[in-house]
């Protein structure tokens, strides 16, 4: 673990960070792959310390934590957040709860929703339609909206965090994937936050254009109430076309 760390000091300081710019065509940036770090701590630290970020704000001004919401839902958009809090930040007060937003209940997330924003140096939301989604598959349009959400920062972040084990970089910055980084993390906490109040947000007003599906109650996970209703209904519009159903006799 310290090799790594001291290998990614190392390329940092002797500066191997090409000029790059994006275009449509390309998919990723080769170059950022180099400073890939996958890591597990089985014993997550207390968010509300801030230790993790601690580590490397040493070396980089800005760090961004970045997660997603909506990648198991049989209906409606992927959501990725990007979080950006001053160097050095120290929560205090309702921050001091914050956790993975999966925990938490819906008026807690949407109070620490609201301290996040105020409190941030900057954040971003990236939402990937459903449509996109049946294009080019969940997983890439999981990696777009996470690379959006950072590309839409008002300045790029010198690192990112990501939740999970995987990530495939638009942008030649230097990043960390981090499994259940959402639970130790206070940055991609704070991202996983955002993601799922705005994505909920979404669903709450897909549920009054679609009554029949309770778009609003399940946020369109596969519950036995919205596969019945897919059931009696067929699929509307929301829907995934691609997410086949087993209960239906799909494949």
């Amino acid at each position: 673990m310290k090799c790594n760390l001291y290998y990614l000091t190392f390329l940092l300081k002797a500066q191997i960070l090409f000029p790059f710019s994006l275009n449509k065509g390309r998919k990723y940036a080769p170059e950022a792959r180099a400073f890939q770090i996958n890591r597990s701590t089985k014993k997550p630290l207390q968010l509300s310390t801030g230790n993790y970020e601690g580590r490397f704000w040493g070396e980089h001004r800005s760090i961004c934590g970045i997660d997603e919401a909506g990648r198991g839902p049989l209906a409606g958009p992927v959501v990725a957040a990007a979080v950006v809090f001053p160097r050095f930040f120290e929560p205090c007060g309702t921050l001091r709860t914050l956790n993975d937003s999966k925990s938490l209940s819906p008026a807690k997330r949407a109070v620490l929703a609201e301290a996040i924003k105020d409190s941030a140096e900057d954040f971003s939301i990236s939402v990937i339609d459903n449509g996109t989604i049946d294009r080019i598959n969940i997983f890439r349009a999981t990696m777009l909206a996470m690379n959006k959400a950072a590309e839409s920062l008002k300045k790029l972040p010198d690192m990112m965090m990501i939740d999970g084990n995987r990530f495939t970089p638009h942008l030649p910055i230097p990043f960390l994937t981090i499994v259940k980084g959402d639970s130790k993390v206070f940055s991609i906490a704070a991202a996983s936050v955002l993601a799922k109040t705005h994505r909920d947000s979404i669903m709450m007003e897909y549920g009054s254009m679609y009554p029949h599906y309770g778009f609003e109650k399940h946020f369109g996970y596969p519950t036995e109430a919205h596969i019945s209703a897919i059931e009696e209904y067929g699929r509307c519009p929301l829907h995934r076309q691609s997410f086949r159903l087993k209960q239906l006799g799909e494949k």
